[in-house]
């Protein structure tokens, strides 16, 4: 009912709509107190007020609202303190926003609460007091605005443990002392507002303090240093002089340290340049100049192009030192959350090791010929491609590479197999647990032997300090987290990330697998999902759902056997396994994430599955990988 002239108060009735999940009711002209009864819809996860003219109090039984995600009270009257039970509701993952209104008081120390909490709001107030050190516990934050209020004191040391955030407006406050040196080592920070408080001391230089237009710090008269383009004075010492000799004594000593530095690190670069890569769990992943890739895809030539991706293209390259074949990904980083998907996947290979797992061979992170920053990830080569390319060779005619589409049952019960086992080992074997957050066929590589390995760890995310399956820092700047058709529908919910997100991305390419039908295909409209497509057609309509591949593979193993009675025994037993198959698909796609499957237990099935297609004698060994056999 949002964006309307509906005028008058909100119905104190309306908590009898007890299954409300979303009460949308922002910018229209709605006036009174915001009704307290609101707090017994304990099923909402979304509440939008903004931009009306509600007045009093913020209600304190809000915070009865446990599964809320969402709120947003912004441009209203409001007036009085923020109930601490309400900033201290820990199921906010998404925003709240309090901004523009009349609030008054300190900001709580529950705000602290708050650590799933991607967004927070509460600039253009009345608030007063120091900032509490408490905030350093949402360290899912990417934006925070607190300008425009009465905060005084300096910037509290604990906001070092918010390293992803990429906003933070402090302007038009009280604040004083000096600029926190750890806000210029925030990497993922792009805009920060300082300005018009009362900060004093040196300006840093390193981060976004290198972006004049990433930083303002306009109406600090005490400020001095920093880049020629902010305009300040420079910073004096009391004793210049003293200090000017102790300069160029400590510059000495350093330009001698870094040009001693710098010969041993030639001296060992020329030994490593003609070894091999290490893959030596204990290794780092050794860099790669820009030249050595240049070289390696013939100046990433669109012959060589073999995938683009929503944050790099993906080149096939042979290294010119040892002749091996790999993979470059390089990185658009004109695209918004490339950069943090090129740490977040440096970040995860170094604590990931495992046989269906992509393997990064080397990095690169310099300067390409025009002095353009420039960073890449060096892959293992897959020479099957993407298991997209298998299923639907169409999509990717126009790459040049036109597979046949022709994964017989046991190689599609293989590679179900390997992502199962590749997906427990994130989520159960890991010092600490991964969820990928972006499981589909374009993200699963086979290799000679045609055995998988899930891919582009881009949007994963940590389980941090948590026994729960579900991820403090969740959602960031880049939206919704995996692709349309496979993100769990949750996620479009604004619940946190979790396991059972990837369980349903998974009960999703299970069903795409057998079925061949992408879940973004024009049929699965008017709430028609392939989850429901299928479920609709158990049992008894099994092969009419089931990809056309298969079913000509199932006629010619048929034709193969008589008497009769064989043939009826094995058809059967063939249609038994889709079945199971569908099955787990389904109940790894619930729509409610308490029912679904745990990955554990996934491929256990799977291989009761593929030892039944066994014991038929339709399939040997022979149909394995030998690292399997």
């Amino acid at each position: 009912m949002g964006y309307n002239q509906l005028s008058g108060v909100i119905p104190s009735n309306l908590d009898t709509l007890q299954d409300v999940g979303m009460l949308q009711l922002n910018d229209n002209n709605l006036g009174g107190t915001i009704p307290s009864s609101l707090g017994n819809l304990t099923k909402l996860i979304s509440l939008y007020l903004a931009g009306n003219h509600f007045h009093g109090q913020i209600p304190s039984h809000l915070s009865n609202c446990q599964s809320l995600n969402l709120l947003d009270l912004s441009d209203n009257n409001l007036s009085g303190t923020i109930p601490p039970q309400l900033i201290g509701l820990s199921s906010l993952a998404i925003i709240l926003n309090l901004s523009w209104n009349h609030l008054t008081g300190d900001l709580p120390i529950e705000v602290g609460n708050l650590r799933a909490l991607t967004a927070l709001d509460i600039s253009n107030n009345l608030l007063e007091g120091e900032i509490p050190i408490d905030l350093g516990d949402c360290t899912a934050l990417t934006s925070m605005r607190m300008g425009g209020n009465l905060f005084h004191g300096s910037i509290p040391q604990s906001i070092v443990s918010l390293r992803g955030i990429e906003e933070l407006d402090l302007s038009h406050n009280n604040l004083s002392g000096q600029i926190p040196a750890f806000l210029a080592e925030f990497r993922f920070l792009k805009l920060l507002n300082l300005s018009y408080n009362n900060f004093e001391g040196m300006l840093p230089r390193e981060g976004v303090f290198k972006n004049v237009t990433g930083a303002s710090i306009i109406g600090n008269n005490k400020l001095c240093g920093g880049l020629p383009e902010f305009h300040l004075p420079n910073c004096i010492s009391k004793s210049s002089k003293s200090r000017e000799r102790n300069i160029v004594i400590l510059s000495a000593s350093i330009i001698f340290g870094v040009f001693g530095i710098a010969f041993i690190y030639l001296c060992w670069s020329k030994k490593k340049v003609n070894e091999p890569i290490s893959n030596s769990r204990n290794d780092s992943h050794p860099n790669m100049s820009y030249g050595a890739l240049l070289k390696a895809t013939d100046g990433f030539s669109s012959t060589n192009l073999i995938g683009v991706g929503s944050f790099g293209s993906v080149y096939r390259g042979i290294l010119e030192d040892n002749g091996i074949v790999v993979a470059v990904k390089v990185l658009h980083l004109v695209h918004h959350g490339a950069l943090k998907s090129f740490f977040v996947e440096c970040e995860a290979f170094k604590n990931i090791r495992h046989r269906n797992l992509l393997k990064i061979l080397a990095i690169c992170s310099c300067s390409d010929y025009q002095g353009n920053d420039f960073k890449a990830l060096v892959y293992q080569f897959m020479e099957n491609g993407s298991l997209e390319r298998w299923l639907h060779p169409n999509a990717a005619s126009s790459l040049g590479n036109n597979l046949p589409r022709n994964l017989n049952f046991i190689q599609r019960i293989n590679i179900a197999i390997d992502v199962a086992f590749a997906l427990d080992y994130l989520h159960h074997q890991c010092h600490i647990p991964i969820v990928h957050c972006d499981l589909k066929p374009s993200n699963i590589l086979l290799d000679a032997e045609m055995v998988a390995h899930v891919g582009d760890f881009g949007l994963m995310k940590f389980l941090l300090g948590s026994s729960i399956d579900t991820v403090a820092n969740q959602m960031s700047s880049m939206g919704l987290r995996g692709t349309i058709g496979y993100a769990p529908p949750e996620y479009a919910m604004g619940c946190m990330v979790s396991r059972e997100g990837d369980v349903y991305s998974y009960g999703i390419l299970l069903l795409e697998m057998f079925t061949g039908a992408s879940p973004t295909d024009d049929i699965f409209r008017d709430n028609l999902t392939l989850h429901n497509f299928v479920a609709k057609a158990l049992p008894g309509q099994v092969l009419e759902i089931t990809d056309s591949v298969l079913l000509q593979e199932r006629e010619s193993h048929l034709g193969l056997y008589s008497p009769q009675h064989w043939l009826f025994e094995s058809d059967d037993i063939y249609r038994d396994c889709l079945v199971m198959l569908y099955n787990i698909g389904i109940a790894c796609s619930y729509s409610v994430p308490e029912r679904r499957m745990r990955i554990s237990g996934i491929a256990n099935q799977l291989q009761q599955i593929r030892e039944k297609l066994f014991a038929l004698g339709l399939y040997g060994e022979d149909e394995l990988p030998t690292a399997y056999v």
